[in-house]
């Protein structure tokens, strides 16, 4: 992201620049999560049940929960983005550290939102235990973060919010998964309207789909975290 062309070596102490090629997975993801948010929020902005892309007939508290989980939810998936770009962190830390105020204080009721709707499943328990799982563990990580920053641990806020934005895209993971899983084991489901929620071959797609959209963001994550640290290590070494 950064424009400067000089050859001069960087001060000592100075930030290392890190180019946009070396982090090129920020634009394809700000771009995966504005047409999540342009062709999921449309449908909720009217507050019409029949609009919603799940059945709503779970009793009264399940929309309104459902409708707080994807308002919050868009603005911490966009407050996420800008946490993840390098380029800003370096260049506009007040920017950074507001969004990160910003991404905390939505996260909240993201996840608390959320730890409503899964007790209202639509196939069975399996997926009722899955979001229930997910929902606590994007509150309890993003508390901890919270919590590290605020006592200066920077290093552990980090780890921390990688964490917990690992978890907050797993609602836009979610898609692919379900989506690919229906399309391996349901394929009758994508030309037949007969076969949708309620049926047994898509309560297993969903409840499989649940599980892989948080565990392989969060083993993602973890993998991250953990290679970072040997690459620093070994290029000092050659130094």
């Amino acid at each position: 992201m950064a424009t400067d062309t000089t050859t001069a070596p960087a001060p000592a102490g100075a930030p290392r620049k890190i180019r946009w090629w070396r982090r090129p997975w920020i634009a394809p993801l700000a771009i995966i999560t504005a047409v999540f948010l342009a062709t999921a929020l449309p449908r909720y902005v009217g507050l019409d049940p029949a609009q919603s892309l799940v059945p709503t007939d779970r009793g009264p508290a399940f929309y309104s929960a459902l409708v707080t989980h994807i308002f919050a939810g868009s603005i911490m998936l966009s407050a996420g983005v800008l946490q993840l770009w390098p380029w800003l962190r370096a260049h506009h830390p007040h920017v950074h550290r507001w969004s990160g105020r910003v991404y905390v204080a939505s996260a909240i009721p993201t996840a608390v939102a959320a730890l409503v709707v899964a007790q209202f499943p639509s196939a069975g328990v399996a997926q009722q235990v899955a979001n229930t799982v997910m929902g606590t563990l994007l509150l309890t990580f993003t508390l901890l973060g919270y919590r590290a920053v605020r006592q200066r641990r920077f290093a552990d806020h980090r780890e921390w919010m990688v964490r917990s934005t690992a978890l907050a895209f797993s609602i836009v993971a979610n898609r692919f998964w379900s989506t690919f899983l229906i399309a391996v084991y349901v394929p009758g489901a994508l030309t037949d309207p007969n076969i949708g929620f309620g049926s047994p071959e898509i309560e297993g797609a969903a409840i499989a789909s649940a599980w892989m959209s948080f565990v392989a963001n969060l083993l993602f994550a973890e993998w991250w975290l953990h290679r970072k640290p040997k690459k620093r290590g070994r290029a000092q070494k050659a130094g």
